[in-house]
């Protein structure tokens, strides 16, 4: 069974903007690296035409990623907050009354330095489904983490 890819508009948006970077500037860029490594000389032993060839090869990988994501993606499109859902932001203290805030998303557009956490991370798999008030108790690498509840938006 294929999963679904769940996604914000946002990083919808930044994805098919990268897939068009690709398709356009992406692909020029490694093609004309390919011929200039063509052009200096025998391709047997060369190691700018073996570069460009891995290179061409990592590109048309991350068009192929971006393509299945796109064609997969699930956009959340309510965000609910009466309940942790995707999409949602979640305002939470630690016990040791540190506050944090995460934004619930997808594994694609997780970035944890910047508030953005998958809901497929333990942190998020916990949070999801629970309300205001509740007291989390989250098992992670680092630890097992506390944290309450104080708004969902």
């Amino acid at each position: 069974m294929e999963t679904q890819e769940v996604i914000t508009s946002d990083g919808l948006q930044h994805a098919q903007s990268q897939l068009e970077y690709l398709y356009t500037v992406g692909r020029a860029k490694v093609a004309q690296y390919l011929y200039d490594a063509k052009e200096s000389g025998d391709v047997i032993d060369n190691a700018a035409y073996e570069d460009a060839k891995n290179q061409q090869a990592l590109l048309e990988g991350k068009i192929q990623y971006l393509e299945q994501l796109l064609a997969k993606a699930k956009l959340i499109s309510e965000v609910r907050t009466d309940v942790v859902s995707l999409g949602s932001v979640v305002h939470l203290r630690n016990s040791d009354d540190r506050e944090y805030h995460y934004k619930l998303v997808g594994a694609y557009e997780a970035n944890p330095s910047a508030g953005r956490i998958s809901n497929e991370s333990p942190v998020g798999k916990a949070l999801l489904g629970q309300k205001v008030g509740d007291l989390v108790i989250v098992s992670t690498p680092g630890g097992v983490k506390e944290y309450t509840i104080l708004s969902i938006s």
